[in-house]
């Protein structure tokens, strides 16, 4: 199975005015404030003791992210500028580059000598984020040097891991290379870098080298405690485990190694049934970013990292790319709609590492149940983190959505996704005319394909689908497989988009009894700022939905208008219940990915319901 890659697509509508402001805005301010805060003159390896901005561990994988992001922009907009800030990052890595093929900004200048020393400190993580800046870079403008600066690195990772074996710990402690090397293999056809990758999945959770670990972490805590293809549960660090997912997945499709394939199956459905929030968020705890009980997802207290979710669209797209099954398509869209989006303000400035599902501020003051990265109150996005990855891990992801549409092969094209967009591959082209996510006509149309298939994922969301009028039911796997007889020819699809409640697994303790309003891959949230101020918690919607829609410019979606009551205020502290205690109110709901953008707010997504019939009064 072949992906359609990015560059090959031009988006319309909603991800295209994304696109537009992650250029324009989002990557010059990433830039920016790595600038201010020495992330981009780090590479220039001139720290010394007593120097402001100490280079820390991860800051070459954030400068990586950044390049990586930037290169994507070029293979859709040719920028000479952004180029020349590039090539100057370039031109410091080169310089300091050692004779054997080594660089680390942090180890060049803070640590010189303990290279390979301490297994959690990033130094294959940032290596592997910079071999897909290079690969990155050198799709989009053909300069080559950042990759032959990486190739040479890779040579020495491969001598110093497997030839010699004489590092101090054997794999990863931030797995992420795994992946990159995929990619390395990739871009230059040499088995060297997809046999380095085995070599890293294959001696994971087996070294007696890597036992070594802080007293403050375990061996799952790594996803170290077993071989990888004993894996059922997925724990752990979850940005770690989802890279780690995305390794494994790339190197059993180019293996054709089952086993591997099985556990990817198994952990992706752990995931998605048992450890995932509504918003395609993962990792429920603050303690070690992590994955916790299954059907633990509080949601006040919700971690949910905006990397985790970007790690899991991306298990996600590797998994549909080996065998398309709608589940795997749905979760991705739940994720990049949702929690991903969440994570960049709608001005494109600032970002979220944490994303909850709800917000109480008087709660919130008082115990202080909200943590960014360094367990700091956080309910406002802001510019720069000390642990800045989620930034430009959003930047790359949204230059390069287009990745997500479509693969195909020798019989069958698959539509993965809904974009106003045109593509244009092995001589095929499609047309995607749609207002999606915010409409459900989807206009179809292709040429080039005659004789071959069309596979149309059915989104797990809808409960109808017609095509040209006539309903339409999904196959087993979650797609509709129509036959193209004409040169040129459109298929116009309807699915129905009616706003709904969505309930959660009774397992789901802080869920029981409450409901979720989604339309279409949207969930939506309530925000205090938006309804004059109201308590959230005293508030219950009617449980017969009617939901209103109200275009919002600035969100470029609908906001939702429906029916809810406010439980009557009371001298008592306990009283007899009476189901009329409660005033009709309107409530506004907006889509979770734009709330925090009015000010500091109460959030809530699940909410409690009520019905009231319509001819009884209310207080």
């Amino acid at each position: 199975m072949k992906r359609v890659s990015f560059d090959k697509i031009r988006t319309g509508g909603f991800w295209k005015y994304r696109e537009d402001l992650n250029r324009e805005v989002s990557i010059p301010s990433v830039y920016d404030r790595f600038k201010e805060t020495g992330r981009i003159d780090a590479v220039k390896c001139l720290w010394k003791e007593g120097d402001e901005n100490k280079p820390h561990i991860f800051w070459d994988s954030d400068v990586a992210k950044w390049i990586e992001s930037a290169a994507y922009s070029i293979a859709l907009n040719p920028d000479e500028e952004l180029e020349k800030k590039i090539d100057a990052i370039v031109d410091d890595i080169e310089k300091n580059q050692t004779p054997d093929g080594y660089f680390n900004s942090y180890y060049l200048t803070v640590e010189p000598g303990k290279r390979f020393t301490v297994r959690d400190n990033h130094e294959l993580y940032c290596a592997g984020h910079l071999i897909e800046a290079a690969i990155a870079y050198y799709n989009a403008t053909g300069k080559d040097r950042l990759l032959k600066i990486m190739m040479k690195y890779v040579d020495l990772i491969i001598r110093i891991f497997v030839e010699e074996d004489s590092a101090l710990f054997s794999t990863p402690g931030h797995e992420e290379i795994e992946l990159a090397l995929i990619k390395l293999f990739d871009c230059t056809g040499d088995k060297k870098y997809l046999d380095l990758c085995a070599h890293f999945i294959n001696t994971r959770g087996t070294s007696k080298k890597d036992k070594e670990i802080p007293s403050w972490a375990d061996q799952m805590y790594y996803q170290s405690d077993m071989p990888v293809r004993k894996f059922k549960k997925a724990r752990g660090h979850s940005v770690r485990a989802g890279y780690l997912y995305c390794g494994m997945a790339d190197l059993a499709a180019r293996t054709g190694d089952t086993d591997l394939l099985d556990a990817c199956e198994r952990l992706f459905d752990n995931i998605s049934k048992t450890q995932m929030y509504i918003t395609g968020g993962v990792g429920s705890t603050a303690k070690g970013e992590a994955f916790a009980e299954e059907y633990l997802l509080p949601n006040d207290l919700a971690y949910s990292e905006t990397c985790a979710s970007i790690a899991l669209a991306m298990f996600a797209r590797r998994m549909s790319e080996i065998t398309p099954k709608a589940k795997y398509d749905d979760v991705a869209e739940l994720a990049m709609y949702n929690c991903v989006l969440s994570g960049v303000s709608l001005d494109g400035k600032s970002f979220f590492y944490v994303n909850p599902l709800e917000i109480n501020i008087r709660r919130h003051d008082r115990n202080e149940r909200f943590y960014d990265i360094h367990h700091n109150l956080l309910t406002q996005r802001i510019e720069v983190f000390g642990c800045s990855c989620c930034p430009p891990n959003l930047t790359r992801f949204i230059a390069s959505i287009g990745d997500y549409l479509y693969t195909y092969d020798d019989s069958t094209v698959y539509v993965h996704h809904y974009m106003e967009s045109e593509a244009e591959f092995d001589g095929v082209k499609i047309t995607q005319q749609t207002r999606y996510p915010n409409h459900g006509e989807v206009r179809i149309t292709v040429s080039g394909m005659k004789g071959r298939n069309l596979a149309v994922r059915i989104p797990g969301w809808t409960d109808f689908v017609s095509l040209s009028g006539e309903e339409i039911k999904a196959g087993e796997n979650g797609y509709v497989t129509l036959p193209v007889t004409d040169e040129n020819q459109v298929f116009d699809f309807w699915f129905n988009m009616d706003a709904k409640l969505v309930c959660a697994n009774p397992e789901v303790e802080d869920d029981a009894g409450k409901v979720c309003v989604c339309r279409g891959p949207l969930v939506y949230c309530a925000e205090s700022t938006l309804n004059d101020g109201i308590d959230l918690s005293k508030v219950s919607i009617e449980s017969d939905l009617k939901a209103g829609l109200e275009f919002d410019e600035k969100m470029q979606t609908y906001k939702i208008i429906l029916k809810a009551y406010e439980d009557m205020p009371s001298d008592a502290l306990y009283r007899d219940y009476d189901p009329k205690a409660v005033r009709g109110i309107k409530l506004t709901m907006l889509p979770y990915f734009a709330f925090a953008n009015n000010g500091e707010s109460d959030m809530k997504i699940w909410m409690r319901t009520k019905h009231i019939g319509e001819d009884e009064t209310v207080g």
